[in-house]
């Protein structure tokens, strides 16, 4: 049922992101920083977290998790270490998830030669 449950709630954010791109002049680029915004602020207001338990990788997958995510660490490190937390928080919590990014998309393309689209 959990993975009903993040494919259905992943699936209605996409469909939910689609809609945006497709009925306004949004750039894509816009929209995620839209999103990882939207997560910063459900999960300062304390709405992200329950959305979190019930929804699974449905909502920590998409963007807005990644932003739900900094928010997470920042204000982790703002209450171990005060105002310096501000700039360190953000990158800790998010350090491990976007090496593996950028590890696997390097060896991505290391298998499959992508061709540079003009």
């Amino acid at each position: 049922m959990d993975y009903i449950k993040a494919f259905v709630i992943g699936g209605a954010v996409c469909v939910l992101v689609q809609i945006l791109m497709d009925k306004t002049k949004l750039l894509p680029g816009r929209i995620m920083v839209i999103l990882v915004c939207i997560g910063a602020v459900l999960g300062a207001i304390g709405i992200y977290e329950p959305f979190l338990e019930f929804a699974g990788c449905g909502a920590s997958v998409p963007l807005s998790g990644f932003g739900y995510n900094l928010w997470k660490g920042i204000k982790e490190a703002v209450d171990q270490d005060g105002f310096i937390g501000l700039f360190r928080g953000g990158f800790k919590m998010a350090a491990v998830g976007t090496s593996a990014a950028l590890i696997f998309s390097y060896l991505a393309s290391l298998i499959f030669k992508p061709k540079m689209v003009k």
